[in-house]
């Protein structure tokens, strides 16, 4: 079996474990600490909004020798004063993205930067977007999104309970910030492409979470029925339960996602790639992020201010120190110190020792007798019977 295998069933047996809910300060300051970063560089530099939002035009020329810094320098003067955008495409032709155009200015320009580069304005392809059509995707992206939001809440309330929706809500928002951030901070342009990976990653960050959720939901069955974990202790088992299993499909998903980014976007030169590229990549890993240590921290905050669960420490901590006490008198008799027994191994094995006694009792009900007292027996004489018999000994 392989080490991170080997690593997996431990952490799952709770053989191991770090403790992520107890350190949950350190990944709040952290995940504070990013976020504000994205919000500044979204302040600064803003979101920049490709054609199918905004509006304007695209031209695609034929394959050219000419580096994108010469055709930047060449059409700088036909856009009338809008800024071009221009691309190396992986077959070697050009596209030119400019902004804000209309169909009478998008033909002018089309005439003007063919002359320029080189081409008959008949070779060169055009594709023409208006504004209104633009601020429609907009909308319905953004509809689309608070949808999404508020089907994700109430389906976690109903299968879980609000403060899990709560959690993953905040979890959500966080990634959502952070992959709004980046793409204002590297400057790629916000595209369909960019919300289809969006909506993607949310999605993915969701079903990250859940999975820990279920499990947390499982192991805090009748929890306040026993006295050897508190809730966040709970938590965090769980959460080591299915570390490596999160591990795992993040790095198996990000291994494509990456291959799009840098080989597909970054060398090939594929435009759209890397508009959901980047997104994707960025938005699984603070996904994975979140889900571990912002997502079940905050459900175990929001739990251990319950009054059950308050009491429930105040028990947990008071057995510990009453088991603690014990161990230091037998050390200081020189015996062994009794070992902590696990309160649902004792409850489990109550159940089955008390299951034969409930079951002759429904025997001799069913029979129309009265169940028999139990016989004591004497443990080292054979089982023999510790009461006198009525008889005579022959």
């Amino acid at each position: 079996m392989s080490k991170l295998g080997t690593l997996g069933h431990r952490l799952h047996r709770g053989e191991v474990s770090y403790d992520f809910v107890g350190k949950r300060k350190i990944w709040y300051s952290f995940s504070i600490l990013v976020t504000v970063v994205a919000i500044i560089g979204l302040a600064v530099n803003g979101l920049k909004e490709s054609i199918d939002f905004s509006g304007g035009a695209v031209f695609n020329t034929p394959k050219s020798s000419m580096s994108v810094a010469d055709a930047q320098h060449k059409i700088a003067g036909d856009t009338g004063g809008r800024t071009a955008t221009v691309q190396k495409l992986g077959s070697g032709s050009l596209r030119v993205k400019i902004s804000d155009l209309t169909t009478d200015e998008s033909k002018k320009v089309q005439q003007e930067s063919a002359k320029d580069l080189g081409f008959a304005p008949s070779r060169i392809d055009a594709e023409i977007v208006g504004p209104s059509w633009g601020k429609e995707i907009t909308r319905k992206a953004v509809e689309g999104l608070i949808i999404f939001l508020v089907l994700v809440v109430a389906y976690l309330a109903i299968a879980f309970e609000w403060r899990m929706a709560l959690a993953a809500l905040i979890a959500l928002l966080h990634d959502l910030t952070i992959t709004t951030g980046v793409y204002a901070i590297v400057g790629f342009e916000v595209s369909p492409g960019t919300v289809i990976g969006l909506l993607t990653i949310l999605g993915y960050s969701l079903y990250d979470t859940v999975v820990v959720f279920d499990g947390l939901k499982e192991a805090s069955k009748d929890i306040t029925k026993k006295n050897r974990f508190t809730y966040s202790e709970v938590a965090n088992r769980s959460l080591n339960s299915t570390l490596v299993r999160s591990i795992n499909t993040t790095v198996v998903a990000l291994l494509p996602v990456a291959a799009l980014l840098f080989i597909g976007g970054g060398i090939l030169g594929a435009g759209m790639l890397n508009d959901i590229a980047l997104a994707l990549f960025v938005g699984l890993t603070a996904g994975a992020y979140s889900s571990i240590f912002i997502a079940t921290p905050i459900v175990a905050e929001f739990k251990e201010r319950e009054p059950q669960m308050k009491a429930l420490r105040k028990r947990v901590l008071a057995k510990r120190q009453a088991d603690a006490r014990k161990a230091q008198e037998a050390a200081a008799r020189g015996e062994e110190p009794a070992e902590p027994q696990d309160e649902a191994l004792d409850d489990a094995d109550d159940d089955e020792e008390a299951a034969p006694a409930a079951a002759g009792v429904v025997g001799q009900r069913a029979q129309g007798g009265a169940p028999a007292p139990p016989t004591r027996t004497q443990p080292g004489r054979g089982g023999r019977s510790r009461g006198r018999s009525s008889g005579k000994r022959r």
